[in-house]
């Protein structure tokens, strides 16, 4: 399987790395978010959504599990850790399927329910400033996503 790796040594250059692939994104695109508390998830998804056109301010839907952003596409920010069942029924698939970009934190505790292809996307913290950005393409669309964006 394909790995793109990507290096960064502070919360803005995560952020513009995150505005760059939002810019390639299209509708119905499903991106994974893993990594520790504090390892930039959040600084992650507001430069997707800065890369979006989204003007609001995003911040984690760890209460809500489903926050809505209006942009460019439609952002949907989805945070699963506090999804009892993995099986449980909330409608995931209207938003994989549907006319905007959703992100999910914590994928892996729905794992059957995400769709064939997605990007998976874990960051990982190295220290204070630098983080580690490993992409990990699920379908041909996705692999065709990392190249452009390692440009």
């Amino acid at each position: 399987m394909d790995k793109f790796i990507w290096k960064t040594t502070n919360a803005d250059e995560t952020m513009a790395f995150a505005t760059r692939l939002a810019e390639l994104l299209d509708k119905g695109d499903v991106l994974t978010l893993e990594g520790d508390l504090g390892a930039g998830k959040t600084t992650f998804t507001k430069g997707l959504a800065k890369g979006l056109g989204i003007t609001r301010t995003v911040n984690s839907p760890t209460f809500t599990i489903i926050k809505e952003y209006v942009g460019r596409l439609p952002l949907y920010h989805m945070d699963v850790y506090r999804v009892e069942d993995a099986f449980e029924d909330l409608g995931f698939d209207e938003y994989f399927e549907g006319n905007g970009v959703t992100v999910v934190e914590w994928a892996h505790l729905i794992g059957e329910q995400l769709p064939e292809e997605y990007l998976k996307i874990s960051l990982h913290y190295k220290n204070e400033t630098e983080r580690e950005i490993v992409l990990n393409p699920f379908g041909s669309r996705y692999v065709h996503l990392c190249k452009e964006l390692m440009k």
